[in-house]
């Protein structure tokens, strides 16, 4: 029951550490040869934490977006996975266009994640609800007769 579930992008794993690597390259050598250290934006990529738990009956999946609107999540089901797409826009100020950052932490981007279950999920009985930036998903399983196997007599 440990490995039901399983995440279908392994290799994003990858791309994050090769991303806090090149992070740490360009604010350890770059910084101090071009640019001001104010001048720089920390350009990160956007990995919200997710959690997926199942009993007999149900999955269940967790997912964090603090500071995504509602109507910038979505999420789509199919028979055997599950995909949640979500995006934090960039605040745009409109009343002073020569305004300059001069630096930023925030994480802006689009994040899609895509988690495929070994039993099949009844779409249409799933529910997610989001609340205080924790995005919850729970999908019935469908439930699978288990036949024997049997040996056709040839004619």
């Amino acid at each position: 029951m440990k490995n039901d579930i399983m995440l279908k992008e392994p290799e994003l794993s990858f791309d994050s550490i090769h991303q806090e690597l090149n992070n740490f390259l360009r604010d350890t050598f770059m910084e101090s040869a071009f640019s001001h250290p104010l001048n720089l934006r920390k350009i990160s990529s956007w990995r919200p934490a997710i959690e997926l738990k199942q009993t007999e009956k149900e999955y269940k999946v967790k997912v964090q977006l603090p500071g995504v609107n509602k109507e910038d999540i979505h999420v789509d089901l199919n028979n055997d996975y599950m995909t949640v797409t979500a995006e934090i826009k960039e605040e745009k100020s409109k009343d002073n266009e020569s305004e300059k950052i001069h630096a930023s932490e925030f994480r802006y981007g689009k994040y899609i994640r895509t988690v495929s279950f070994e039993n099949p999920i009844k779409s249409d009985e799933s529910v997610a609800e989001y609340k205080n930036g924790v995005l919850t998903i729970s999908m019935p399983k469908q439930k699978i007769e288990k036949t024997k196997s049997k040996r056709l007599a040839i004619k």
